[in-house]
């Protein structure tokens, strides 16, 4: 049973909330843990389209827990499974990172504070909705650390290099608004229609097919800094060539000359696509 945080369903989507409101949904290895797992399940569910991720309370996730993590480290002790030979605080085994690049969409729905760790998982996301009242930093200066999970690089690709390098080295906390504008998240809404806008980006993802919808996430991801255009097309030519095989592909256009909407099969299990 996990106690980091709750997992629910809401139609084709998977919910995931944070589940820490007393600190902030402060980030421990268990959470990572318990997160990861909630993921893998849902990759293998052929009923799932997309998942969300929220945080309850005031915030979304103000950070690691100091207490938890920092703290027991510099005593002596590893707050996690193996964390010194993980990546970025995660548990040895688990590339958060990967496992967010090759699951089934992942949106975060940002309610509050979104700090150090609790940015840096979620730039691997495919969308990232806030609230007015969120709040965005990296954080890691003012503790004497440096950013992790690949975040020097997944910010930049967001925001731009020089963007990323002031928020990284000043420290600063960026207001939602401000976020928004600098591309670090993709919609703004108001509080109270933060789920609701997150819910329904999952389900317009879930109505397409879901092996393209995985193929498609897989080419943005490879191509994202590849420089020649030939690799990109010849990546990309693969995949429609499966596509033009595909039962999807052909149930689209039968139903266009139809006058119909298309009925989509389910989706088979990230593994096996």
């Amino acid at each position: 049973m996990a106690e980091t945080i709750e997992v629910d369903r809401s139609g084709e989507t998977v919910l995931i909330t944070l589940n820490r409101p007393d600190r902030l949904n402060a980030w421990t290895p268990r959470m990572a843990d318990e997160m990861a797992a909630a993921i893998e399940t849902a990759n293998t569910d052929p009923a799932v389209g997309a998942l969300v991720v929220t945080g309850a309370g005031r915030g979304f996730c103000a950070g690691a827990d100091m207490d938890q993590t920092f703290s027991a480290r510099i005593a002596g002790h590893d707050p996690g499974a193996d964390t010194a030979s993980g990546f970025g605080g995660m548990s040895a085994g688990l590339d958060w990172v990967e496992l967010c690049q090759s699951s089934k969409p992942l949106i975060a729905a940002v309610n509050g504070h979104c700090i150090g760790i609790g940015l840096t998982q979620i730039l691997p996301f495919d969308v990232i909705v806030a609230s007015e009242v969120a709040r965005f930093g990296m954080g890691f200066i003012k503790v004497g650390l440096v950013p992790e999970l690949a975040s020097t690089r997944l910010l930049g690709q967001r925001i731009g290099p020089g963007r990323a390098r002031a928020l990284a080295l000043t420290g600063d906390i960026w207001p939602a608004a401000e976020a928004f504008r600098a591309g670090l998240a993709d919609y703004l809404v108001k509080p109270d229609q933060l789920l609701a806008t997150a819910i329904g980006i999952a389900e317009r993802i879930s109505a397409n097919p879901g092996r393209q919808v995985h193929w498609t996430k897989q080419l943005m991801t490879q191509n994202a800094l590849e420089a020649d255009t030939k690799i990109v097309q010849e990546r990309e030519s693969q995949i429609l060539r499966r596509c033009w095989a595909s039962p999807e592909h052909a149930e689209a256009v039968n139903a266009f000359m139809e006058k119909r909407a298309p009925v989509f099969g389910g989706r088979p299990p990230a593994s096996d696509l």
